[in-house]
This record gives C-alpha cells, structure tokens and sequence, in this order.
C-alpha cells in the first residue's frame, strides 16, 4: 500500500539505527556496507505504554556514534546519514568532540542558510557577529538558471557503469539560535 495526498497509511513496524562500516568486498567487485552496531529506536507510543522515555532517533545515533568514538579515539570518522539526521543539535554535538565525527547528510530544501561572519576589525565594540548575509534556499539555487553547475563524472555508480551528474558547491553556514556556528579561526 501507498500513501498519498488523499489517503495516508501508517504500519507499525522496527526502526533500527544501524552504523556500519564501508568494506571493499573483492568477490564482490564494489563497497558493501557491513553492519557493526545497531539500536532499536522504538516509536513515541510504545515507550509511552512502556513508561520508559522516548528518545529520537538523532539521540540514538549521537549514542551511538559516540560509543565508536570512544572504541576508536585517534581514528577518523566519517558518518553518512538519510536526511532524517539533519538535526543541527546531532551535527554540533559531532563537531564539538575533542577529536570531531565528520558528518555527512542531506540538507533541508528550506534550510536556513547565511554566509559566514565578516571578520571582527581591530576596533570594533558589541558582541561578534555570528552569521553574515542570508543566503536563498537552496531550492531557489537549483531552479536559478544563472546557477554554475559543474558537470562530473561517477565511475562506478553502483558498481555498474559510468554516470554524469552535476554539482554546484559554495560555502554557508546553516545557523539556527542557540547553536553557534563553528569560529572561522582555526585556533577555537
């Protein structure tokens, strides 16, 4: 069954987060993700039933991903999500580690995008700036035809053939009050 504007279905079912790690398989002749660690992060309802506190899916992960950070303290992390992780509270967290989880997600269309701080001028007073000028939702980006897209190509897309995609890449800061952005000086 599928859900549509004019009819909704909702099943009950297991969500599981699940961190896996990117292994070149050789019999298999491209990257296979190998399950190492997983949570049942059960829905709202049955913890409610339960009486046990819920906790969304980005804490599970942050649990999670902690845990592997602790397994492995020098090595470096780099973790891809679903959009469902966007969530700026899971990303700071993974930035603010003494040694940073590098994360690697799908933006909202609608995110809140600015430019980066101008730098502070010797003399100036009041509390630094933490964001610069908005910048448009990146929905307007792609349908803008003045946008520079730069054509690419993936080799083994899928572990099947050659693909041309294109790309257009810049620098923002995605801000929301009460999470600072990273300070553009490397010494913070």
């Amino acid at each position: 069954m599928r859900s549509s504007h004019y009819h909704f279905v909702k099943t009950s079912g297991l969500r599981w987060v699940c961190l896996t790690l990117l292994a070149p398989l050789p019999w298999a002749g491209r990257i296979w993700a190998l399950p190492f660690l997983s949570a049942l992060a059960y829905s709202e309802r049955y913890a409610k039933e339960c009486g046990k506190r819920h906790k969304k899916i980005t804490e599970w992960a942050w649990q999670l991903l902690l845990l592997v950070r602790r397994w492995y303290p020098e090595r470096k992390i780099v973790a891809a999500a679903a959009g469902a992780y966007a969530s700026l509270k899971l990303l700071d967290r993974c930035r603010r580690l003494k040694k940073p989880i590098t994360f690697v997600t799908r933006l909202r269309l609608d995110a809140a995008l600015y430019e980066p701080a101008a730098p502070r001028r010797p003399s100036q007073r009041g509390r630094p700036r933490l964001k610069g000028k908005r910048l448009p939702n990146l929905s307007v980006v792609a349908e803008d035809p003045s946008t520079d897209w730069t054509p690419l190509k993936v080799t083994d897309w899928y572990g099947a053939q050659e693909r041309a995609i294109e790309v257009v890449s810049d620098t923002a800061i995605w801000y929301s009050t009460g999470l600072y952005p990273p300070c553009p000086c490397a010494g913070c």
